[in-house]
């Protein structure tokens, strides 16, 4: 039986490829706490978790005084087990953003080590439901992006393969968000699908009202268009539109996405790895999902979101928004707007150690018996 004897925690501050604007804030940073778990067999596992911009530190501190020392001496493979225990022993301070970041950062370290123990790829390992997963794509519809941008991206999305774009809404009038959707529907016609994303900036009222106007452009989705806290509103809201309405990236445990589906807050959930704790939660949502039968389309981290979407039945999409390139020698796999889940064993992403070593914020700290 394999025991734990190493815990390595650093982290990575990444710079976006273009700018990255929405209705609350702009995406300069992505700071990437990341672990490394070697047990007394040799094997070594990576996780990763992100903050955009701040807190990165904060989930470093978490797991160097807390959550890393009860890790040595531990079975890796009782991941369930290790989980438990790791949330509740930071119960004072969940359920929350700063302890699931912190937690994914660990849990998915604990698969990587499953799946090369296994010999299997991530998306067999924790089910192999389908073989490929559509792309849409994110990069080209930031808030600051005009009219005639966005047409622009979408026809070079749909011309790579791309099934559908999002573009941001939030801007200070309605008539201004229409136009900007209005101009790449008319020109990419009904087959190309659109999603939007306030990420939380409305009010119930206002967003009631945007999704009148949004309802004629045969939208995919609706996206957080209400503070995630806000569970009537989301049930007010959808009870008020046919727009299918999506939330789950700003939240942060099984249970909340329970309430939603009971009590008909959303129609789509987009858990994120990270933000829900890692692999074991996300798991579990996507199957409460389909018991809902509820697609799962999950938030931003492509480079793991594709072997988790390709291990469950009900996941519609990955979302394109490449960020891990500077540190990564691996690139997904695309075929005819489709992605393709990595076949080698473990999580399937290849870190750039020596770009990781250029790139690191401190020296890693070291966790041992």
């Amino acid at each position: 039986m394999a025991r734990i004897t190493r815990v390595e925690i650093l982290q990575v501050d990444l710079v976006p490829l273009v700018k990255r604007t929405d209705a609350i804030q702009s995406f300069v940073k992505q700071e990437t706490p990341m672990v490394r778990i070697t047990t007394d067999e040799g094997l070594t596992g990576t996780g990763y978790s992100y903050t955009v911009g701040s807190g990165g530190s904060s989930v470093v501190a978490l797991i160097r005084d807390h959550l890393a020392p009860r890790l040595i001496g531990r079975d890796p493979l009782k991941i369930e087990a290790i989980w438990k225990e790791l949330f509740f022993s930071t119960h004072s301070t969940a359920v929350g953003a700063i302890t699931a970041l912190a937690l994914a950062t660990i849990d998915t370290a604990l698969w990587d080590l499953k799946c090369l123990a296994s010999g299997r790829p991530l998306w067999v390992e924790a089910g192999g439901a389908q073989a490929q997963v559509p792309l849409y794509t994110t990069e080209g519809g930031w808030l600051h992006i005009e009219p005639e941008a966005l047409v622009d991206d979408a026809l070079k999305a749909r011309e790579a393969g791309f099934k559908g774009s999002k573009i941001k809404v939030g801007r200070p009038h309605v008539s201004e968000d229409v136009a900007r959707l209005s101009a790449v529907r008319d020109k990419l016609g009904a087959g190309f699908e659109i999603m939007v994303d306030a990420n939380q900036a409305f009010t119930v009222s206002e967003a009631i009202r945007r999704a009148r106007h949004f309802e004629p452009l045969d939208l995919a989705w609706f996206e957080e268009p209400l503070p995630a806290e806000d569970l009537d509103g989301h049930i007010r809201l959808s009870q008020s539109t046919s727009l299918p309405i999506a939330v789950g990236e700003s939240m942060y445990h099984p249970s909340h996405f329970r309430e939603y589906l009971q009590k008909g807050g959303c129609s789509i959930v987009q858990a994120d790895v990270a933000r829900i704790g890692g692999i074991t939660p996300w798991l579990k949502v996507a199957h409460l999902a389909e018991t809902f039968n509820v697609d799962i389309c999950p938030h931003f981290l492509m480079e793991i979101h594709i072997s988790l979407t390709a291990a469950v039945p009900n996941a519609r999409w990955v979302e394109w928004i490449p960020q891990l390139e500077p540190i990564t020698t691996s690139r997904m796999t695309v075929e005819n707007g489709y992605a393709i889940p990595p076949a080698s064993p473990g999580l399937g992403i290849d870190w750039d150690w020596q770009a990781i070593e250029k790139a690191r914020m401190f020296t890693p700290l070291v966790v041992t018996a």
